[in-house]
């Protein structure tokens, strides 16, 4: 369960990074720090977005293609499952893959 959730995190960032070095979002900014602020903004939009429609895919009975196109689009088609618990040993045992 680790790979699909560093997945999901990491393609986001990738995306937004892409997304605003071929945009041009952000270049005209003098600073690097004001430069990835746009980036991380411009990923955690892009997360969301498609978190949104693979939940609204899930939940209006859409074709399954649209939820897997949009899980694709993070990275990984299936969102994680974790049981529910609020124990932290149980998440880590949880997260590792087998488990």
């Amino acid at each position: 369960m680790l790979l699909p959730s560093l997945l999901r995190t990491v393609v986001p960032l990738v995306a937004g990074w892409i997304i605003v070095a071929l945009t041009g979002l952000g270049f005209s900014l003098d600073s690097d720090t004001a430069q990835s602020a746009v980036a991380l903004a411009v990923a955690g939009a892009y997360y969301l977005v498609f978190r949104l429609v693979e939940r609204a895919a899930e939940k209006a009975a859409w074709p399954a293609w649209v939820k897997g196109a949009a899980g694709v689009l993070l990275g990984y088609a299936r969102p994680p499952r974790y049981k529910p618990t609020d124990d932290a040993r149980e998440l880590l045992r949880q997260s590792r893959p087998g488990a």
